[in-house]
């Protein structure tokens, strides 16, 4: 039985900013989809709206339990997402060119997407049980170093960039929050500049043509500077005010590609303008502050990495995907968070919503 001050404590304000991020979300994905019957466009605005019900329910639940218990469960739930990345590259299903799915029936889910959520606990658990180091070095940080390359590795193997650097991104904000000698600091990011060849070299001739396309679009505008230069259109046409519900052209005539997952955004500010796009850009900033917020007034240093880790999340997904669209970052098929057609993607993000309003909830238990 819950508690009667959890109950009080319920973050109603992160729940109704998530209710009306859901609407925006599925009336765009209504636009995005109509008329494509021959591509199951009603299908995919119906499951979008399963998913999200499915999403509050799973954050509801994620409010039930004292997550301090995340805690023990931390490595075993990494192993435990190890092996599904093991699995799916072998037994993965594969979808255009990558193998990233791995199959339970009539349902599919992406192993990496779990991956996120945990990697964000057992960092929390890593840093909350050294305790508060004055400043972390070099040496302190073999751990989550390897703990962060081997997911990362399994999934560029798929191969699937985007997450994989995204995951390091999230792992890299986890320990500056944590506090890193500045000393190390240097040394780690003059060590990033000089693996770059090695990086450039090891990439697949598709994403190497994409960043190449990120530099110079027209260089081959029908192939891979395609999809950036189309939602480049988009995004401009729609002006200030926007061309208006159901009336974007680029959208309409399918001009814009993945404009239901990748491209969402491009979707939402060719029919609603710079004001569209400013306001639910205001929303995520939103969810940014009030996680961080959280984090501060967390009353343990696990609850406080947690939420940090979650901000970061909302962060480097909203970034990279925004600047894919805009052309200020490399196309590298990251979705925008709730917002973009997808279910595994919705469904970890609402688990660690919930897990944030569950650090909320139980801040004054340990006064």
């Amino acid at each position: 039985m819950l508690d009667r001050r959890l109950i009080q404590n319920f973050d109603w304000v992160l729940l109704l900013v998530l209710l009306m991020q859901a609407g925006i979300s599925i009336l765009n994905l209504y636009s995005a989809t109509y008329p494509i019957r021959e591509m199951g466009g009603s299908e995919i605005f119906l499951k979008q709206i399963y998913w999200f019900l499915i999403g509050f329910a799973v954050l509801l639940l994620a409010t039930t339990f004292n997550y301090y218990a995340l805690e023990r469960l931390a490595y075993p739930a990494y192993f435990f997402a190890i092996a599904l990345l093991i699995l799916v590259l072998f037994a993965g299903r594969v979808t255009s060119g990558s193998q990233r799915w791995l199959s339970l029936g009539p349902v599919s889910f992406q192993p990496s997407e779990l991956a996120k959520i945990v990697m964000v606990v057992v960092l929390a658990k890593f840093f909350s049980v050294r305790g508060e180091y004055k400043k972390y070095r070099l040496r302190d940080l073999w751990q989550p170093f390897i703990l962060t390359a081997i997911p990362c590795f399994l999934i560029l193997k798929e191969p699937d960039l985007g997450t994989g650097l995204f995951l390091a991104l999230i792992s890299i904000s986890m320990v500056l929050i944590a506090r890193v000698n500045w000393k190390s600091l240097v040394i780690l990011i003059g060590a990033s500049g000089l693996a770059a060849p090695l990086i450039w070299f090891g990439l697949k001739e598709y994403q190497q043509k994409r960043v190449l396309s990120f530099l110079s679009p027209e260089m081959d505008p029908l192939g891979t500077g395609y999809h950036i230069n189309q939602s480049k259109i988009a995004i401009g046409s729609g002006q200030f005010w926007g061309k208006g519900f159901l009336k974007g052209t680029q959208t309409r005539l399918h001009f814009l590609p993945e404009q239901h997952t990748d491209f969402a955004f491009s979707v939402l500010a060719e029919e609603w303008g710079l004001i569209g796009s400013v306001i639910l850009l205001l929303i995520y900033l939103f969810m940014i502050l009030w996680g961080l917020n959280i984090a501060k007034n967390s009353k343990d240093r696990f609850g406080s990495m947690i939420a940090t880790g979650i901000v970061a999340i909302i962060f480097w997904q909203v970034v990279i995907n925004v600047g894919m669209v805009t052309g200020l970052l490399p196309v590298v098929g990251i979705p925008l968070l709730l917002f973009s057609y997808g279910g595994s993607s919705l469904i970890s993000t609402m688990a660690a919503m919930g897990i944030l309003m569950n650090i909320s909830m139980r801040r004054f238990m340990f006064q």
